[in-house]
């Protein structure tokens, strides 16, 4: 028996000690309901579950994303519904103005509810707006860049590939007394001149609208005043809205609103007052009514592809969510498991302590 050294005493606090710590963990863990409280619990897991945790919170604010770019398409097409609904009546009223029943009476009253309609899509167009930001006016339709002041574009489709094209043999268009316009014309072809596919080309006067093959379709409108005989046209393929539906960079959709105005849409120059103006007229309606059309089914898709994008994140975070949890939450049954069995050894361990500080004392016996 010893008494300097009490090694049982020794041997009963170390155990002891460790116990204590490990049920100051599973205490923590059972109260913060996580398995990874420190960098020292699992180095590896945390670096994981922080980049994994990165990556959910970036696809909440990407799904967040997508549902508002749902809003930007669905308050642009319900404005587009409506001057759809003005075209179909400006329709209407180029047919009655047609007839020859019509007196010159009639057809006055008739271009005033056009010339009324006519200001009421230009109002829509300009004031339709998300987020303080216009929709319709060409802020989120592509851009284009001529190298002459007196030649601008007015549209391309997204068919047309991003480069430099050139205008040559430029015949702009002359005013006439009518307030008519002698059409303009001018050669379209690729920057190195080579000739575009299928192109073919029809002027209204100012606009020179050219289409080609798998649907090249590019509008130019050439000022009278123009001298230029050539001309560079840059397609930039930017200044659609970009929409981050994702977490990482790049990871975007580009919504094109194109420009809705009465020229874009080729009912700037209607005339009713006339017998022969109303009928003219009525294919430049037709026209209108399928460039409306095709405007709100390509923002249609625009919406389906959205949602999908949205249930394509849902489902996202739903899987990196479990596997989140996996890695970072505790397993309460286990733990509570391990701290029972952890409290029953701290208390054995704290008897045992107390028995070993007790041996000592038993020396006194032989010292009687």
């Amino acid at each position: 028996m010893r008494v300097n050294y009490n090694i049982a005493a020794n041997i009963t606090n170390n155990a002891l000690k460790r116990t204590d710590n490990a049920l100051s963990k599973a205490t923590e863990r059972l109260s913060s309901g996580l398995k990874i409280n420190h960098a020292k619990d699992n180095p590896a897991g945390l670096a994981i579950s922080k980049r994994m945790n990165a990556q959910l919170e970036g696809i909440s604010t990407a799904t967040q994303n997508a549902s508002d770019g749902i809003s930007v398409v669905e308050t642009a097409d319900g404005a587009l519904a409506e001057i759809q609904d003005m075209i179909q009546r400006i329709n209407e009223l180029a047919v009655q103005a047609s007839n020859g029943t019509c007196t010159s009476a009639d057809r006055t009253a008739v271009k005033a509810e056009v010339t009324q309609l006519q200001e009421e899509i230009t109002r829509i167009s300009k004031d339709t707006e998300f987020n303080g930001q216009s929709l319709l006016d060409g802020t989120f339709d592509l851009k284009a860049y001529s190298s002459e002041s007196g030649i601008s574009v007015d549209y391309y489709s997204d068919s047309v590939k991003i480069a430099t094209y050139s205008l040559t043999s430029i015949i702009p268009s002359v005013l006439n007394a009518d307030g008519t316009y002698t059409d303009a014309s001018a050669d379209l072809t690729n920057s190195d001149g080579t000739a575009i596919p299928g192109l073919t080309a029809v002027s209204d006067g100012k606009t020179i609208t050219y289409t080609g093959d798998n649907d090249f379709k590019v509008k130019v409108t050439i000022d009278p005043a123009t001298v230029a005989t050539t001309a560079d046209l840059d397609m930039t393929g930017i200044g659609a809205m970009r929409l981050q539906i994702g977490a990482n960079e790049g990871q975007v959709l580009e919504v094109r609103i194109p420009t809705i105005s009465l020229q874009s849409i080729g009912i700037d120059k209607i005339d009713v007052s006339t017998a022969d103006g109303a009928r003219s007229s009525l294919d430049k309606m037709g026209d209108a009514v399928n460039y409306i059309s095709g405007v709100r089914s390509t923002l249609g898709a625009y919406e389906n592809r959205l949602e999908h994008a949205g249930s394509s994140l849902d489902t996202s975070d739903e899987n990196l969510t479990a596997a989140y949890s996996r890695i970072m939450d505790t397993d309460m049954a286990s733990e509570m498991t391990e701290y029972t069995k952890l409290q029953v050894l701290s208390q054995a361990g704290t008897s045992m302590l107390a028995q070993a500080n007790d041996r000592p004392q038993q020396v006194l016996q032989l010292l009687q």
